[in-house]
């Protein structure tokens, strides 16, 4: 056995104890407090509301922005602590707010937005594959992978570096690179490695 599968779960990143006790913690530097810049003026964009999906969403600020928008939003984690810190934020906002696994999930309803922050970048890289073909499988042709990507070398983590040719090849076969720009506004634990970045679903 490796040394990595005798690890308990509260110290494997893909399993939500690991999740839970830095939400029951408050240990949360991913955690912006409120919604990006570059989020907000995406959203500003578009030309109608999109029926979202937010994977990994703790706290889920930027959920309970578009809900206040109108927009149809589904807000999902594994981590059952996490889900009630996001219950919390949100109180009345009408967004859909999901505990189960974002790779076992099964919506009653195709997406037109999958919103990435702080989720591929908590993944171990063993997941990175599953990871792409599943966005791939939730968004139909035309549908919009939106969000913010950790692009950098860091191996060790949460959270996970990748670098520019690993994201490609993970997304190259189903998607085409959008929008590519810097993230002035980054949290210390991302700052100078993020990027805002959409992929449109061919």
């Amino acid at each position: 056995m490796s040394e990595r599968s005798e690890k308990p779960p509260g110290q494997r990143p893909e399993h939500p104890d690991f999740w839970c006790s830095r939400f029951a913690e408050g240990v949360t530097p991913w955690d912006a407090g409120g919604v990006p810049a570059a989020f907000m003026d995406f959203v500003a964009r578009q030309p109608a509301a999109r029926t979202t999906l937010i994977p990994g969403c703790g706290s889920a600020w930027e959920a309970a922005h578009l809900g206040r928008l109108g927009w149809p939003v589904t807000a999902l984690d594994f981590s059952p602590v996490a889900v009630a810190s996001a219950g919390k934020i949100l109180q009345a906002v009408p967004v859909k707010l999901v505990c189960d696994d974002f790779f076992t999930f099964a919506p009653q309803q195709p997406y037109q937005l999958i919103y990435e922050r702080a989720f591929l970048c908590a993944l171990p890289r063993k997941l990175w594959g599953g990871w792409g073909r599943r966005v791939a499988e939730l968004l139909p042709s035309g549908g919009l992978l939106a969000g913010f990507f950790f692009v950098c070398d860091q191996c060790k983590g949460p959270p996970f570096g990748i670098l520019p040719q690993q994201l490609a090849a993970l997304l190259h076969e189903a998607f085409e690179p959008v929008e590519d720009a810097g993230v002035p506004d980054s949290l210390p634990v991302f700052a100078g490695r993020e990027r805002w970045q959409v992929w449109r679903r061919r």
